[in-house]
């Protein structure tokens, strides 16, 4: 989930044969200091995606794409995160899946109208968790992993 405040992430694992499609790896809330100067905050989400994706070697980034936002301040600093999540996973050869909320409410809930509680419970069937999860950031990363793995059946 693309941001440079609060960053969802996620790492989903499809299981073949099991009752299970998909299973929970990894998942965390990242979070930036709005004290820290916005070029350095770029700078750390990148370190962490980086990290993430050595430790895990996940084969695909599923990231939402952004819809039009009134702040355009905001709209643009998000863009900008975006665009480091694209390079780090394009730099480590991960093929890259863009999806927009509509796209995702639909392949989680069934209808792209979902609201966030609508979107956590049908999570929380899909999908076994074992941790408190405080932030919607995290269940929006979730969300577009399984996204991607209900669109793109050669994963």
């Amino acid at each position: 989930d693309p941001g440079y405040e609060r960053i969802g992430i996620a790492v989903l694992e499809k299981i073949l044969n099991s009752s299970d499609v998909e299973k929970l790896i990894y998942s965390d809330c990242f979070k930036t200091s709005a004290s820290i100067v916005f070029a350095e905050r770029l700078c750390l989400i990148g370190k962490e995606i980086e990290r993430i994706i050595k430790k895990y070697k996940p084969k695909a980034l599923a990231i939402e794409k952004l819809y039009f936002n009134t702040n355009q301040k905001t709209a643009t600093m998000v863009s900008e995160a975006r665009g480091v999540f694209i390079y780090i996973a394009i730099k480590n050869k991960l093929k890259i899946f863009e999806y927009t909320p509509l796209q995702i409410k639909s392949a989680v809930c069934g209808d792209g109208r979902g609201d966030k509680k609508q979107i956590i419970t049908m999570i929380k069937n899909l999908i076994k968790i074992d941790k408190l999860i405080k932030y919607d950031d995290e269940y929006d990363a979730i969300a577009a992993g399984i996204t991607c793995f209900a669109s793109e059946r050669n994963l």
